[in-house]
């Protein structure tokens, strides 16, 4: 698979007029600038502008956010569909706003402060592979460590697997072994997502890629070969799936003990 070179990026968005004049940072994000693409993925950048208004393009994504939109194009190039994504500046720090200390300390539920889209944003920042504007992005993963950004992800996710284990043992107690080995499921995902948030390797809205966050992260509380024999079910006896369920549901507890909320 033929990769792309950060001047074969730039030649690309250049021809194209998408990069505005007060551009501040235009960066390669998701699985490409992860090193996880493969021949069919796509090609997603972010480019943040100083102006207080977002270039006209085709596509708009709203959020809750001033301008409560972002702008995106979408084109193909290499064989390879491409969407560059606008935001303002401004944009970008709303969305640190939302998940300061102050809105932390405050008691925001975790799974509000912000949607799937901020998160996601926020959380590339720290994983994304850089075409111009290194020190607007030096900057801006500065705020982002300096917010309350992982402990909002870690107790979103520790909440979201709490939730699901209480499903899993009343569901088990029922006699209703086939929701609870789902439920047990569920609070297993969200247990290692706990986990990875809190060293720092987001994404929870995506667990596709949990296997490859997870060896990125190599959390000390878990080695991937214990992670990947529950994920995988290797034990699970669909005759007998109590025994699994309880282990499961062990593991959970386990993390949600180790791992620290700030």
């Amino acid at each position: 698979m033929q990769k792309v070179t950060t001047d074969g990026w730039l030649a690309t968005l250049e021809a194209r007029n998408l990069l505005p004049e007060d551009a501040l940072a235009a960066y390669v994000v998701g699985s490409t600038a992860r090193g996880w693409d493969n021949v069919r993925s796509d090609f997603d950048i972010y480019v943040v502008i100083s102006s207080s208004e977002l270039p006209s393009t085709p596509n708009s994504i709203p959020l809750p956010l001033d301008p409560p939109f972002v702008r995106s194009e979408v084109f193909f190039e290499w064989g390879k569909r491409w969407e560059v994504t606008y935001w303002l500046d401004s944009q970008i720090d709303q969305m640190l706003s939302k998940v300061s200390w102050e809105v932390y300390e405050a008691g925001t539920i975790a799974q509000n402060a912000l949607v799937r889209k901020e998160e996601e944003a926020l959380a590339r920042l720290g994983n994304c592979l850089p075409l111009i504007g290194k020190e607007w992005l030096d900057q801006a993963r500065t705020k982002l460590k300096e917010s309350a950004f992982r402990s909002f992800a870690v107790v979103r996710s520790l909440v979201m697997a709490d939730d699901a284990v209480e499903d899993a043992l009343g569901q088990m107690e029922a006699g209703d072994l086939c929701s609870a080995t789902m439920s047990a499921r569920i609070a297993f995902g969200h247990s290692i997502d706990a986990l990875l948030d809190g060293e720092g390797e987001y994404g929870s809205p995506m667990p596709k890629w949990r296997p490859n966050r997870f060896k990125a992260a190599s959390p000390p509380a878990l080695s991937f070969e214990d992670y990947w024999e529950i994920e995988t079910m290797q034990e699970f006896d669909p005759a007998d799936p109590r025994p699994w369920i309880t282990k499961v549901l062990t593991i959970c507890q386990d993390i949600a003990m180790r791992v620290e909320t700030s």
